[in-house]
């Protein structure tokens, strides 16, 4: 059974928002600190990906 890949976008559509959540409330004074970028690179890279996949061709 094939799934579509827009049902495997949803997760990570969710992680990139909770990491970008998670992201602005760990800067408190200032956003240059270590888990404020990984948070941020992280919310990135779900993003990323949950975008190739809700736009990826049908077969």
């Amino acid at each position: 059974m094939m799934r579509h890949p827009r049902l495997f976008s949803l997760p990570y559509f969710i992680l990139g928002v909770l990491f970008t959540y998670l992201a602005i409330e760990s800067a408190h004074e200032t956003i240059w600190n270590a888990s404020t970028i990984v948070l941020a690179a992280l919310a990135a890279f779900d993003f990323g990906t949950a975008f190739r996949l809700l736009f990826t061709p049908k077969r």
